[in-house]
């Protein structure tokens, strides 16, 4: 596990931990990459953010083995969910950013927009 710390936390915080498959998982699986991210609630900002390579072990036979059918089917849907809500959320960003860019172009983009420096007098 590689771990990249953000800022020291203290006591009294809580954290929020987010793992996210790093690649889509098959049958012939034997080892798999997790990203994490690690939230505090106190400050509302990442924490830290980690990498977990993950292996399945067999250690009856003392070496690493595919993920178990079952295993494979539960992350191949945790892997379709995870990439559904990335699209999803990918095209709410896009929306969002075409609004802001609509708004600018009616307020500072327009031929008669003039800056306000502000000069402090009442």
């Amino acid at each position: 596990m590689k771990t990249d710390f953000k800022f020291p936390m203290t006591f009294p915080d809580r954290v929020t931990v987010y793992h996210k498959l790093g690649t889509e998982p098959t049958s012939e699986t034997d080892s798999f990459v997790l990203d994490v991210l690690i939230l505090s609630e106190l400050h509302q900002r990442p924490a830290a953010r980690c990498v977990e390579d993950i292996v399945v072990y067999d250690y009856q036979r003392a070496r690493k083995a595919p993920l178990k059918p079952f295993m494979a089917d539960a992350f191949r849907e945790t892997w379709r969910l995870q990439e559904e809500t990335k699209a999803k959320n990918s095209g709410r960003v896009h929306d969002i950013l075409g609004r802001v860019r609509n708004l600018e172009t009616q307020t500072w983009d327009r031929p008669d927009a003039v800056e306000d420096m502000g000069s402090g007098i009442r």
